[in-house]
Formats: C-alpha cells, structure tokens, sequence
C-alpha cells in the first residue's frame, strides 16, 4: 500500500481509506446508501488491514451517529492500529438551535460524542463538515485548537469549504497562531472537476460501470435513490465520460471503478481517495485499483472526455497558465 503525505502535515496515510457512510442506514437518507451492520463491517475492515488500508472515514452525521457506532466496534481491539477521521457541522440526534453548525457550543459538544460513540479517547483527523457562515471564524478554530491541545484530535481539515471559506480559516489560523487545517475533503472525480477550478491550486455512486449509454439503470444505490445530494451532471456528459472509461477499462482489463479511482489517485495535490463500499465484494473490486497506474496517453482521454469550461474567471485564469501554473503530480 502506497502512503502519501496528508496535505500540511507530518502524516503518512494510505492513499485509499475506507468511507464509512454506507454503515447504519438508520435514517431515510441513509438507508439507500447502504445498511452495513456490525458484522459486515468487520470483515470490510479485516479486509483493509490485510491490504495495509488502515485509514477510516465517518461522520456524526452518517445516520444520526450510527456509523460512529459501528465502526468502533469494527475497530475494536486494535483501535491502536487504525487512524480514523470524524467530521461534524450537521445536526446529529437532537434537533435544537445548538445542536448543529461551528460554534464552541457545538464543536466541544459532538467531539466528545464521537469520540463515545467511536470507542477512542482520540480523533486522528477532525473535519468541519461544512462551512458556518453564522459563527465566527475565529470561533470555530479556537475550539478546534483547544481540541488538539488537548489531546483529543490530532490534526483538522476542511470539507466542503469554498476556496475564500478555505482562506479565510488559514488567514485566521496564522494571524492567531491558532491549529490550522492541514487537509481538504471535498467531491472529485471524473464527471466532477470543479474542485480543480479554484480548491486544487490551493462519481459519486455515477461512475460504478452499472450506467451505460442507452441501456437502462441497473439496480443500484442511484437507482433506488441513494443519489440524493449529489451534483447535477447531464446526460450528454455523463455518458461521454462513461464511454471513455469503458473503452480505457477493455484496454487494461480493468473495471470501471477501478479505473476511475485510478484517475484520481495520479491527479495533483490528492494525498487519499475516501472509497465506499457496502460489503466485502465491493471493497475487493475497488482495491483492484491499486498495484497499476495509467499511462500518459489514458490519462489525456479521460481528461478530454471530462473536460468542461469553467465558470468566469476560472477560464480567464486558465489562458494565462504561465501567470497561473498547474500544480504538479504525485
């Protein structure tokens, strides 16, 4: 297994890690990702640390707190092992005026029950789920640094943020001398590239080889509504990229997952791919996209098939590159 630097840090995690939305389905939401329960998900997680993959992501707010649950458990044991991120900004159970968003009251209050529902007396990664534009900047990190002052997370990340929400965190982080964060959790693939527009410089669920041109939808997480948030693609789009994927797949003699998850991991400034599955078959197909990379000549077809044109002055910026230079890979 591959490790990369985790963004601003002295941290080295694997290049994939297992995303643990699909674990609970307690709620309406949820229950089209996926319903893994305790038993499932101990053998996924068996299965990582077979394959050196000890890097598990979740959220309070994956099925009301029930994917914390279930992952410590699935943990348990050999928690010593593992590096686990928890994010937190949506409400989780309670439904008060405080029970959601970046304010201190919130922030103490949902580590500490993460860190219960998780089994651990320490968060590795802690991200703010989303940006709170109703809390003050300062706020929201000066609790977060109290947090790993204390002891109780290691490093904080982003997800979510614009690139001005994103700056704005880093300026107030360095003008305080404040925790800052050091990684950015944000969609990405190959019919979502608007992350490299503005966040980079700094699929989900589409792109499964179940989606073909003119056939119909095969059953599935979209299919039967576990599409629900995501971006908004286009037909025409969707299927132009889908047909690039299929034809590299045929010439590699891989699937279109693992392709796909393959683009990512070769794009510049991506240190970890969250990949889900919601049992063992799944979490083995997409392990398959490890132990090979593409080549030059695959990387531009897909690049051409996804390629869109940015929004004002993203393109702008673009025609002037030597002004404006692309970050390098891996």
């Amino acid at each position: 297994m591959e490790h990369r630097q985790l963004g601003r840090s002295g941290l080295k995690v694997p290049v994939l890690s297992l995303g643990a939305a699909t674990f609970g389905g307690t709620n309406a939401f949820f229950e089209h990702w996926g319903q893994t329960q305790v038993a499932e998900a101990t053998r996924m997680v068996d299965l990582c640390m077979e394959h050196g993959m000890n890097f598990f992501d979740t959220s309070d707010g994956y099925s009301d707190g029930a994917s914390e649950e279930i992952l410590g458990q699935a943990l348990k044991g050999r928690r010593h092992n593992a590096l686990i991120s928890t994010k937190t900004n949506f409400p989780t159970g309670n439904k008060g005026p405080n029970d959601k968003g970046s304010s201190r009251y919130h922030i103490t209050r949902a580590c500490e029950a993460s860190l219960k529902r998780l089994g651990t007396d320490h968060i590795d990664l802690y991200f703010m789920h989303a940006f709170d534009a109703l809390t003050p900047v300062d706020e929201t990190l000066r609790a977060l640094d109290d947090l790993v002052s204390s002891g109780k997370v290691g490093y904080i990340g982003a997800s979510n943020f614009s690139g001005w929400h994103l700056m704005k965190s880093l300026a107030t982080s360095e003008k305080n001398g404040l925790a800052r964060y050091v990684v950015y959790q944000g969609y990405y693939s190959l019919i979502g590239r608007h992350y490299e527009w503005e966040l980079m410089p700094l699929g989900w669920g589409r792109l499964t080889g179940k989606i073909r041109r003119d056939q119909p939808v095969a059953q599935g997480r979209i299919a039967t509504g576990g599409g629900l948030g995501a971006p908004p693609v286009t037909d025409g789009y969707l299927y132009r990229v889908v047909d690039a994927l299929e034809a590299v797949a045929h010439d590699y003699g891989k699937t279109v997952p693992q392709v796909a998850i393959n683009w990512l991991l070769q794009r510049p400034t991506v240190a970890n791919v969250v990949i889900g599955a919601r049992n063992e078959e799944q979490m083995k197909q997409n392990l398959g996209a490890l132990g090979w990379a593409l080549e030059a000549e695959a990387i531009a077809r897909l690049d051409d098939a996804s390629r869109e044109t940015p929004i004002y002055p993203y393109w702008h910026q673009m025609q002037i590159e030597e002004r404006n230079p692309k970050p390098t890979r891996w």
